[in-house]
């Protein structure tokens, strides 16, 4: 078994992977404004394919390798409500930003000013959530609160289901969306 990499080897690692991940996003075009928005529009669905095929390969990645022994899982509490407000604040900023944290980061790196403005914005918005967050654990938090507990747990089915279910549900998406696909996605903004 080998050993984990942690400490300065980590964060030294994290740059290479990191530019590799902005890399892929500017290739993928997630990191074109117009992709996004149009995303939203219901006119390109570039994200959504992204996403699933994300969802899907690090799902069974994970899979694999807790399988192994290489992974651990680190089960976050399921707060209902606040992953539905997060999820929520998150959608309107991602539409009023036009990129999500990452793409955004892959914007500025590909000279986009008008994305390098909204991170100003993404930064001022994590203070505020940080000073606002003791409020947040008291009053958000515990409404709708699960605790540590995973779908295999959850409903009985187990991991190797679940990802059966996501690769149905995937597929699905992936054949009604190329059924159909219309030309289309009219740029909205120029860099």
């Amino acid at each position: 078994m080998t050993l984990p990499i942690t400490g300065a080897t980590a964060l030294w690692l994290a740059i290479p992977f990191g530019m590799l991940f902005g890399a892929l996003l500017h290739r993928g075009g997630v990191a074109d404004y117009n992709v996004i928005v149009n995303q939203f529009r219901f006119r390109d669905f570039t994200v959504l394919k992204i996403m699933l095929t994300a969802i899907i390969v690090g799902g069974i990645g994970v899979w694999v390798l807790h399988g192994m022994g290489h992974a651990q899982y680190q089960i976050k509490p399921a707060n209902l409500l606040g992953v539905a407000l997060g999820a929520a604040l998150f959608g309107i900023g991602m539409v009023l930003y036009g990129y999500c944290p990452g793409t955004g980061v892959a914007a500025i790196a590909t000279g986009s000013l008008h994305a390098l403005v909204g991170f100003a914005g993404m930064l001022v918005g994590a203070v505020l959530y940080a000073l606002s967050y003791p409020w947040v654990e008291e009053h958000i938090q515990p409404v709708a609160a699960f605790g540590k507990v995973r779908l295999p747990e959850l409903t009985g089915i187990p991991d190797l289901g679940w990802l059966a279910i996501l690769l149905v549900i995937a597929g699905g998406v992936f054949w009604l969306l190329e059924r159909k696909a219309k030309p289309c996605a009219v740029p909205l903004r120029t860099d």
